[in-house]
């Protein structure tokens, strides 16, 4: 975000997280359940409806920068925000590729199993089977237009179109 409105770009960045669905959805299956985590937590239909349609062609331009608060298990009661001309939207989140969610631009951070093992914290390596799911159902990266190796964030490398990521 930074880097961008350093060059004069206006930026609002929208986190996945801040669009998850109620704990009663998201916990159906236990609060530990991969499956779940990868299936259902996030409302990808909420971030579709609220802010990249909205910001699409033909959109009104005005987003919704969080949808639900996951720490009250309620409404975020945000409000929109009006995206100026050229402005980027930049939409961060785990496992949002593969659903048909209408980027203009996706870049796929790769880290190995191994080093997302590491990289997560202990109390979220349930979350490990849904990522390992994810890559084999969803095989992100194959298809998204920027690929980056994050095995150590110190020294991220661009991977180049004809190059295994795994």
């Amino acid at each position: 975000v930074d880097p961008l409105r350093a060059l004069g770009r206006p930026v609002l960045h929208v986190r996945a997280e801040d669009f998850l669905r109620p704990a009663s959805i998201r916990f159906e299956q236990g609060r530990t359940n991969p499956d779940a985590y990868y299936e259902s937590w996030t409302d990808e239909a909420g971030l579709r409806r609220e802010v990249l349609d909205p910001a699409g062609p033909g959109g009104s331009g005005r987003v919704l920068p969080s949808l639900w608060d996951p720490a009250t298990d309620r409404a975020s009661r945000a409000a929109y925000v009006p995206l100026p001309p050229g402005a980027v939207l930049l939409v961060s989140g785990a496992l949002l590729l593969g659903g048909g969610l209408p980027f203009d631009v996706a870049v796929h951070l790769a880290l190995s199993p191994a080093a997302l093992a590491r990289r997560t914290d202990p109390e979220l390596h349930w979350t490990l089977p849904a990522f390992a799911r994810y890559a084999d159902e969803v095989d992100p990266a194959s298809f998204a237009d920027v690929v980056v190796r994050a095995d150590d964030p110190r020294h991220p490398a661009l991977v180049e179109p004809d190059e295994p990521v795994d």
